[in-house]
């Protein structure tokens, strides 16, 4: 069996606590893959409804009119290309843009084109379009379709919502039928359990895992808007 290949100055517990991480970190991979598994085989989803967004161009600011309206199923750009959703937390209750959902997006923003080879993609926020659209000028976002969906119940139908308007960080996929019907196939959200506050996309991010393959970990390091 392939062993990890020992460095200089190595001790030989060293050697042997580091084999057993790998042989850890070969079950965990596994794990995962079982559990995606899982999550492609889900039943068929209930559909949902035709809600409307609205659309700008990027330098849009308050005041502009050139806002178009675009109804959920616009969002396929194919019949069999699934629509994947960040909910940003960003408008109503939620009056600043949300550090963590940023950190997300900025990361979004630079693989966006990637996924697009696979998957529609789009980050909605119950933010006004103007703001959302100044967040994403500060920010550099470029290669992200950013929608403002403040005006209809999609967020709080999906549970990124509550009925007060206080936001959450959700991801959501949807898929398209071929009679044109929208379903939901899946959604997650950071808050897995009472004692699992924030771990339930952090999947979606890459900072968290570099920083635990460090000796302090993650720690309670948490991002920020102005750094």
């Amino acid at each position: 069996m392939l062993r990890q290949t020992r460095l200089a100055g190595e001790s030989p517990d060293y050697l042997d606590a580091r084999e057993e991480l790998r042989l850890a970190e070969i079950e965990l991979m596994r794990h995962r893959e079982k559990v995606a598994a899982r999550r492609r085989a889900l039943p068929q989803g209930p559909p949902v409804d035709d809600y409307v967004f609205r659309e700008g161009p990027a330098d849009l600011e308050a005041g502009d009119t050139p806002v178009r309206e675009v109804a959920l199923r616009e969002l396929f750009t194919a019949a069999d290309r699934p629509l994947i959703v960040y909910h940003f937390m960003y408008g109503k209750l939620q009056t600043d843009p949300c550090p963590m959902c940023t950190l997300w997006i900025d990361g979004f923003n630079g693989i966006a084109h990637h996924i697009t080879r696979n998957a529609d993609f789009a980050v909605a926020a119950a933010a006004d379009l103007p703001a959302l659209r100044q967040h994403a000028r500060n920010r550099g976002w470029h290669r992200l379709r950013l929608l403002s969906c403040g005006d209809s119940t999609f967020k709080y139908d999906l549970g990124s919502e509550d009925e007060d308007g206080q936001q959450d960080s959700t991801v959501s996929v949807l898929i398209r039928d071929g009679d044109g019907t929208v379903r939901h196939s899946y959604s997650a959200h950071p808050r897995m359990a009472d004692d699992v506050d924030e771990r339930g996309i952090d999947l979606l991010a890459p900072v968290w895992h570099i920083l635990d393959l460090t000796p302090q970990g993650r720690a309670d390091w948490y991002p920020s808007l102005d750094y």
